[in-house]
């Protein structure tokens, strides 16, 4: 059990049986009344953000989070099959709980996050930016850097990204897996 002196950014607290983590807090002394703690609070499921206020000095469940590194394998109909890079233990999680799955790749690097206790999986994340080449788009026209036009390239493992009108299919770009968007052109 941690208090609300304890809070981080970062921290994990079991609510009503959801787990959220604290995005920001706020120790708040007021002139007048007992003082309080306000918080964001990121459901670690769903992804929405909560406000919640709580009375200084409460009593709050901590969750132990921990977080391993991964290597995709494949994708079957059970899901995508990931490899612990420490124990070499083989799981097979939901691709729904995996951030910027549809930039993944065999042999991509994940940062999974597990609940200590219970050893449950509670979601995936992919790198910031990933490198991939395009294997389908227009061909672009040589110059036509001018307008900030976007149009549409199938990169190597099928994913549809939008990028400048200069790039051609072999090109290597990186692609920012948060929002699928193009940041830029990989030389060599």
């Amino acid at each position: 059990m941690a208090t609300t002196a304890d809070f981080k950014n970062g921290m994990c607290l079991d609510i009503d049986g959801q787990y959220y983590f604290i995005v920001e807090f706020l120790h708040v002394k007021p002139g007048k009344g007992p003082a309080f703690v306000r918080t964001k609070l990121k459901n670690v499921t769903t992804g929405r953000i909560l406000d919640k206020t709580w009375n200084s000095g409460v009593r709050v469940q901590e969750v132990r989070i921990e977080r391993r590194p991964y290597q995709f394998l494949y994708k079957d109909d059970m899901g995508c099959n990931l490899m612990n890079n420490e124990t070499f233990e083989q799981v097979s999680i939901n691709p729904d709980l995996i951030n910027g799955v549809k930039f993944m790749k065999e042999g991509d690097e994940l940062e999974v996050v597990v609940h200590a206790e219970s050893e449950t999986i509670l979601y995936a994340d992919m790198p910031t930016h990933v490198i991939m080449e395009v294997t389908y788009t227009e061909p672009g026209l040589k110059g036509d850097t001018a307008t900030n036009t976007l149009k549409p390239a199938v990169v190597e493992n099928g994913a549809e990204v939008r990028v400048p009108l200069f790039i051609n299919a072999g090109d290597k770009i990186k692609i920012d897996t948060r929002d699928g968007s193009y940041v830029e052109r990989v030389r060599g």
